[in-house]
């Protein structure tokens, strides 16, 4: 087969990622080409909003996205000037003695003063400045794996509760089935035209349905508990999938192409990225400690004594004011400057590592996904095809009991592969809608769209 051109993913941008978290991506490549809109009711899009309003998980990553956002702003205020006021009241004892003239007393002074700190030249301060905006642009990263986490983590809720809905009802038909096999298997025993075995094997895998259908309900439980404990409130009837529906192969159709993509966009890569990037300004934040700073620094203060003369008695006033220059030059720290350097280095490697784990784990991922998706749709096929034969082989089986050359056992069996059948093919069809919305967001591409056109394969 002519392999699929490849369709380049764009990198996105943290900073719209964390407003508009996958806006405007495509749809997703698998679904169906032309699905109808789904009526208003409990269904995979209106969860997601409530999860995207109630779940604690993100709504912690968005929190921490905003106190991170804040880094900017106060880095750049060590850059900007520094205006202070005090008022400080003092009592001063001043002893004067010389020759001709001793003094001795007490008196109190106290005044404000003014104080003004303009930054000229520090080094550290714009690294700082430098830091603190790829600090915003990793969060906002974090914040936007936050959010296409959240919609993979509602679709797995929402699917696994189809399955377990489908499960349920599986053995319930089966049981039906069953009972109604038994009935008859009774009945033809009073008659006298079947044995006894027949009935003892239809009461047997009755039992064994019945013991069945309990683990299916509790099971049903957890997972609807798993699904309310996302979204906030029970999710009530959800909607489910139509049967049948058109599925097709991601595009494009190449693992390589989707693992390029996530090693590149992978928003926990983007975070990783910056967080690499953050320790490399580290390290020349501690390089920089070498460099001397240069400050404007100035002052004015009014002070008023109730005896300021040692003269005159009474009270004088005055005001004070300098304007000047600092130039501070680090001569010798102890060699702490030095162990910062040796420090900063480790931490840039440590971080250079963490980056290269995370395109290895998001490409890993994609990878995976992308199996999932490849070999779900196989799957989906085969159990399809096995739909048709186990109906038929239900038919033949039902034909031949009449006529003598199957049991009632045979019936049995073949009913419950028919069940067994139906269900594990409504289960490999949402483990594909959801390895389909992993791919993407292990590419760093999911977006809203997506998970409104796999809302749009629900029954209406």
């Amino acid at each position: 087969m002519k392999p699929m051109p490849m369709i380049h993913v764009p990198m996105p941008v943290p900073r719209q990622a964390a407003r508009h978290v996958g806006a405007g991506a495509a749809c997703l490549a698998f679904a169906l080409a032309s699905a109808p809109a789904l009526a208003a009711g409990t269904d995979l899009l209106s969860l997601t909003r409530d999860a995207l309003q109630n779940d604690p998980t993100f709504a912690s990553a968005r929190f921490t996205q905003l106190a991170a956002a804040e880094s900017e702003p106060q880095a750049r205020a060590n850059l900007l000037p520094n205006l202070s006021v005090g008022v400080s009241e003092n009592a001063n004892r001043l002893d004067y003695r010389s020759v001709n003239f001793n003094v001795q007393e007490t008196f109190n002074a106290w005044g404000p003063t003014l104080n003004l700190t303009v930054p000229v030249y520090n080094a550290q301060y714009w690294d700082s400045l430098t830091q603190a905006k790829l600090t915003v642009a990793q969060s906002e990263a974090q914040l936007a794996q936050a959010r296409s986490d959240l919609l993979v983590r509602v679709a797995q809720a929402y699917f696994d509760v189809l399955a377990s809905q489908d499960a349920l009802a599986a053995l319930r038909e089966n049981k039906k089935a069953v009972s109604e096999q038994l009935a008859q298997a009774k009945r033809e025993f009073e008659v006298g035209t079947k044995t006894i075995v027949d009935t003892h094997e239809a009461k047997a895998r009755y039992d064994q349905i019945d013991a069945q259908e309990q683990v299916a309900r509790g099971d049903l439980a957890i997972k609807q508990s798993a699904l309310r404990a996302i979204i906030g409130h029970d999710a009530g009837e959800i909607s489910s999938l139509r049967d049948p529906i058109t599925l097709a192969p991601p595009q494009p159709n190449d693992i390589d192409s989707w693992a390029r993509s996530a090693e590149s966009s992978n928003f926990s890569v983007l975070a990783s990225r910056s967080a690499d990037q953050i320790a490399h300004y580290e390290v020349k934040r501690a390089r920089d400690a070498y460099l001397p700073t240069v400050n404007i620094t100035g002052s004015i203060g009014y002070q008023r004594s109730d005896h300021g003369n040692v003269y005159l008695n009474g009270s004088d006033s005055q005001t004070n004011s300098q304007l000047g220059l600092t130039v501070t030059v680090p001569v010798f720290t102890g060699g702490a400057t030095q162990s910062r350097v040796r420090e900063a280095h480790a931490r840039e490697d440590k971080a250079d590592q963490d980056l290269e784990f995370a395109r290895r784990t998001a490409a890993q991922s994609a990878r995976q996904a992308y199996t999932g998706v490849d070999y779900g749709l196989a799957q989906v096929q085969a159990l399809e095809s096995a739909e048709v034969s186990a109906k038929t082989q239900v038919d033949s089986t039902r034909l031949g009991y009449q006529v003598g050359m199957r049991t009632n056992l045979d019936i049995l069996n073949a009913n419950t592969q028919l069940f067994n059948t139906q269900r594990d093919l409504k289960k490999a069809r949402y483990d594909f809608l959801v390895n389909g919305l992993k791919l993407k967001a292990a590419a760093g591409s999911l977006a809203d769209e997506d998970v409104a056109t796999v809302n749009a394969l629900l029954q209406r």
